[in-house]
């Protein structure tokens, strides 16, 4: 598997100061967090801050991007004997997508600051869809060498991959209506799977 890098926190220091934002975000969601707050949390300056990040959407920009590839991460699965690339991949996506969806920062972003993800969405790519589309390219790459995943432009299949993910992930609320939202996006979790399957598959 392809490793990702990434320079989001830097170091212990600027994860305390991550973990402070968090902290702000989920209490009070990100137009109503200051840098002040912030300060306050992780128990340094205002300067401090000021000197890495200008303002706190810049500040949430390098939360989420840690917060993002750690779940993108943690959706790998071990690799057993016999399970193909695409298998792995596979798994990961719709483990990535779950726990994306029940990720307290990414709930509370969609819930109170949607707006936050729209340039993510419909103008450019930011630091972790980088990232992601690196991890993407690196599981094709294994998926074309054992013969699990169909020939292609690894790069355009990965971004392919990823905007699929990134609508089930992004707009699946919109499209349950069903009593039990929870089953009903295990259904359409289902219906993912099957999708990526076929895009794969040779």
């Amino acid at each position: 598997m392809t490793p990702i890098r990434h320079n989001a926190s830097g170091g212990s220091d600027n994860d305390t100061v991550l973990d402070a934002v968090r902290d702000c975000v989920l209490a009070v969601g990100v137009r109503r967090t200051t840098l002040t707050d912030v300060a306050r949390r992780a128990a340094v300056s205002r300067m401090t801050l000021y000197r890495r990040w200008p303002d706190v959407r810049s500040l949430v920009g390098d939360l989420m991007t840690r917060e993002w590839i750690a779940v993108a991460t943690g959706a790998i699965p071990a690799r057993e004997p016999g399970t193909t690339a695409r298998d792995m991949l596979t798994e990961g996506l719709i483990t990535a997508v779950r726990a994306f969806r029940a990720h307290p920062l990414f709930r509370k972003i969609l819930d109170v600051d949607p707006e936050l993800l729209l340039p993510y969405v419909l103008d450019r790519r930011g630091a972790s869809q980088e990232a992601l589309l690196e991890l993407l390219s690196g599981s094709l790459r294994e998926g074309h060498a054992d013969g699990s995943v169909r020939e292609g432009h690894p790069e355009r299949q990965a971004r392919s991959v990823l905007l699929i993910v990134q609508s089930f992930t992004l707009s699946l609320r919109t499209m349950t209506d069903e009593d039990d939202p929870d089953l009903a996006s295990e259904a359409f979790l289902r219906e993912l799977r099957g999708i990526l399957e076929r895009t794969l598959t040779p």
